[in-house]
């Protein structure tokens, strides 16, 4: 919940807009003195936007402060609503993020004031990750951020954000060249002995598998738990389930457990368990619940394919009484992660802020060299870029698909949507079960372009590309003989180049078979892009020479018109006809 705090009229004003904006995430604070009130959002909320001076809210903060990974998130707002500044909590509290929120929310007059130092410069601050950190942090991050050498050592390769190249040096997964450093970041699940300047980093790669008799209890399952994860050298920190057989779901002491350790509490069918090869099955389950194994084979299912088991099953062992609890560790294979973004037409303003966020997660890029050109200021310190010219779509389809492959995260980018006429559709076909897919939607040629002529798209309406390079003529032929008879309004993507000059002509006249010589066509080249050009003409008058790969041409049906220069289909409402 996020608490609003103001003082003045124009605070309150500002505070509504956010509280309008979000009623299900916001909370008005605004009744009694402001420091009484700053002191009940405080205690009650996750995070805080104060619309108060800075210095105010410091003041009234500080008896509050309780420690940075307790406080809530705090931005303030000043007066004028020129500013929204992460005060306190920028990533442990999300106050960096919510000020992005908060000044996009309140207009282009309010800017995001954000001062966490890895923030500014393009790192990913260790503490934002999403994964629980121990050791020195700040001091690795000093060195991260001050360019010292940081050697990266990391059991396998997870989905992390792009690093600065010179962490990594000294060897391990990060690579480079071996440097004497004393400063160290670790990725493991292995619990480790750290020095003054090391930190390690909890990926979330363990399962860990339960059975319990009825009326276990929570204590002794989270007891059996704990010293299994300790005798094995393992942090529970990178416990990311527990599981068991779906007779056991709604064990109360199951339940309480992962409650207690912040985990949820997957189940299976005792079917799917007694699938599973594991190495010490048992009767005793087999009778109980149908399943010759509980703890191992629930924790080699939830982990996942390839899965490994670290742990075998162990039993419980209370003082002066049977064992009511068994449990084994399994351990996930790291899964890369692909992201096919959409950049659309070219304008910055019309990238999406999703496809930003995951240019930001990427630490692998893959894409056409203009397209890539686009958005290389967005990329992080240490981003890899794996860019190739034309016709290499194939190429970079199986490049993006291999890089997830082997543990990172990609992002493949393409302009518009990637899944119209661009990358998704390869690389989707490459990609199989192994790796964890994001598709991230962008605007499209034929709506930048629509936009531009006015509301050529108002009624049902069809995209056709014109290039024959890999599918026949024919085919595309019977698709827009089709659309003429359907009087659909089409989009021709990729109409015209150097070395097809007959498709356009060849297809428009399909379409003025079935379509009067006046119908509204809209040409469009280099939507959004400072070269841009529109024309509005008619079916008659188009001339296709004109026209090239970089244009978009959008032919109206039967019940298109122009409207005061705009191109207009009626969406077919009585009142309009």
């Amino acid at each position: 919940m996020i608490g609003l705090v103001a003082a003045t009229a124009a605070g309150s004003a500002a505070a509504r807009r956010l509280a309008d904006a979000w009623p299900e995430r916001t909370r008005c604070y605004d009744e009694g003195p402001v420091r009484t009130a700053v002191e009940r959002a405080f205690a009650d909320c996750d995070q805080l936007v104060c619309f108060l001076a800075t210095g105010a809210t410091v003041r009234l903060l500080a008896p509050l402060l309780r420690g940075k990974a307790a406080d809530p998130g705090v931005v303030c707002v000043d007066e004028a609503g020129r500013f929204a500044v992460a005060l306190l909590g920028g990533h442990g509290g999300g106050a960096n993020a919510l000020a992005a929120e908060v000044a996009e929310l309140l207009g282009d007059g309010c800017t995001p004031v954000v001062t966490t130092a890895t923030d500014a410069v393009g790192v990913p601050g260790l503490d934002s990750l999403g994964w629980p950190v121990e050791g020195a942090v700040a001091a690795v991050t000093r060195a991260v951020l001050d360019g010292a050498p940081v050697a990266l050592r990391a059991d396998a390769a997870w989905p992390l954000p792009a690093l600065p190249p010179h962490v990594g040096a000294g060897g391990g997964a990060g690579g480079g060249a071996a440097v004497s450093t004393d400063v160290r970041l670790y990725v493991t699940d292995r619990r480790l002995p750290l020095a003054a300047r090391e930190a390690v980093l909890r990926p979330p790669s363990l399962v860990v598998g339960v059975g319990a008799s009825r009326g276990a209890s929570a204590d002794e399952v989270l007891g059996l738990v704990g010293e299994t994860l300790e005798d094995a050298g393992l942090s529970p920190h990178s416990v990311t389930a527990l599981a068991t057989v779906d007779a056991k779901a709604g064990e109360p002491g199951l339940r309480a457990a992962a409650e207690r350790l912040g985990v949820p509490l997957r189940t299976f069918p005792a079917a799917a368990l007694a699938a599973v090869d594991v190495p010490t099955p048992s009767a005793a389950p087999l009778a109980a619940v149908g399943t010759p194994s509980v703890a191992e084979a629930a924790a080699l299912t939830a982990a996942g394919a390839d899965a490994e088991l670290v742990v075998r099953k162990r039993k419980s062992a209370p003082a002066g009484r049977p064992a009511m609890a068994t449990c084994a560790v399994a351990r996930r294979r790291p899964r890369g992660r692909l992201a096919v973004v959409g950049l659309g037409p070219g304008a910055r303003d019309l990238l999406t802020p999703r496809a930003r966020a995951e240019l930001r997660r990427a630490s692998v890029v893959v894409g056409l060299d203009q397209y890539v050109a686009q958005i290389r200021d967005l990329l992080r310190p240490g981003t890899r870029v794996l860019e190739s010219g034309l016709g290499a779509e194939e190429e970079r389809a199986r490049t993006a698909v291999a890089e997830a492959r082997a543990g990172h995260a990609v992002a493949l980018v393409g302009s518009g949507d990637a899944g119209v006429y661009a990358m998704a559709s390869p690389a989707l076909a490459e990609a199989g079960a192994d790796i964890d897919v994001a598709g991230v939607p962008g605007v499209t040629a034929a709506l930048a372009a629509a936009a531009l002529l006015g509301a050529p798209l108002g009624h049902d309406h069809v995209a056709v590309s014109l290039s024959d390079l890999h599918t026949p003529w024919a085919v595309i032929e019977r698709r827009v003989r089709a659309a003429a008879e359907s009087d659909l309004v089409v989009t021709f993507y990729n109409p015209r180049s150097r070395a097809r000059h007959r498709q356009l002509p060849e297809a428009l006249a399909l379409l003025a078979k079935h379509r009067a010589p006046t119908t509204p066509v809209g040409v469009v080249r280099n939507a959004s892009r400072p070269d841009e050009h529109v024309l509005l003409t008619t079916l008659a008058e188009l001339d296709p020479r004109s026209v090239d790969m970089m244009t978009v041409v959008t032919v109206g049906n039967s019940a298109t018109r122009e409207v005061a220069g705009r191109m207009v289909t009626p969406r077919g409402y009585r009142w309009q006809t």
